[in-house]
């Protein structure tokens, strides 16, 4: 299945640090050879003040176009040629393409998790959403919901630096999505936090409490989980934090893990430098190691 590269090879990238962790090659490169695609996806270790100079280089050489992880993400925003209306708002890509020499850039991060509940038989419009976290992942989840279609958004978060971020966001959606009631309360304020889950559909924690070291933790009392309620997740290691295992035990009516974020985020990006649907059956029995 190897295939070399030659000197039609179209080049992807991925930009930030540390890079070197990055699964992104291994999966691209995967699907490109699978699908007979004559391209390539390597990763650059790059900061926020290289980043000018890098998107240059990517017209210069004509990158079909890549991936952008943390630090730069926000800045690559600024220096985008066109962005979508997510990126817009949040202030941040993590996914671009190289269109004639114009570096459109999008963020993938919401739109794949509200993928990964499409394929577990959720959808978010007309629904009403209780998000915990206002984080990146947050943000952007919380933005794709409004956009398509979220009848309510309740973000809570804790009164620390990225509060002030929520109260932008909000801000932003009531603009661009006044249809959705969005809204932001402290996270400490059990009372609100209660009513909000009581009378929402679909709960989504996007904060890191579920990961190591907070593993065995979970912001949601365990009685306020019901039989009519979607539970989701954004963390994926643990593959199901204790907020999934407690809505599985009471019994709610999806409990979604975070694996399938990544992946879907993955697949929309694909589809994005390709226009072709990725091989995900493909290459997760390829990961699988079968």
């Amino acid at each position: 299945m190897e295939k070399r590269i030659d000197g039609r090879t179209g080049l992807l990238a991925l930009f930030g640090t540390p890079v070197g962790h990055s699964g992104s090659p291994a999966m691209y490169n995967f699907c490109f050879q699978h699908d007979d695609l004559n391209l390539a996806y390597v990763a650059f270790d790059v900061n926020i003040p290289d980043m000018e100079q890098t998107l240059s280089t990517c017209k210069l050489w004509n990158l079909r176009g890549g991936n952008f992880t943390m630090p730069v993400k926000n800045i690559a925003s600024e220096l985008m040629d066109d962005l979508s209306d997510a990126s817009k708002i949040i202030g941040a890509c993590n996914v671009f393409v190289n269109r004639d020499g114009r570096l459109y850039g999008d963020v993938t991060d919401g739109k794949g998790f509200i993928k990964n509940l499409s394929v577990n038989g959720v959808e978010v419009a007309g629904k009403k959403l209780v998000v915990l976290g206002a984080g990146g992942a947050a943000t952007a989840i919380e933005v794709q919901a409004a956009l398509d279609g979220a009848a309510e958004v309740a973000i809570f978060n804790r009164k620390d630096e990225f509060y002030a971020r929520a109260e932008g966001t909000v801000e932003k959606l009531q603009k661009e999505t006044p249809d959705c009631k969005v809204s932001v309360t402290p996270v400490e304020d059990a009372e609100a936090l209660a009513a909000a889950v009581n009378a929402c559909d679909i709960l989504i924690n996007a904060t890191s409490v579920g990961m190591k070291p907070l593993d065995g933790q979970s912001l949601i009392p365990v009685e306020l989980l019901r039989k009519d309620l979607v539970v989701a997740d954004t963390v994926y290691n643990p593959e199901k934090t204790q907020l999934i295992l407690d809505a599985e035990e009471a019994g709610c009516a999806a409990a979604i893990g975070g694996a399938g974020m990544l992946l879907w985020q993955g697949a929309l990006n694909y589809e994005l430098f390709t226009g072709k649907a990725m091989p995900v059956e493909e290459y997760q029995a390829f990961k699988a190691g079968k």
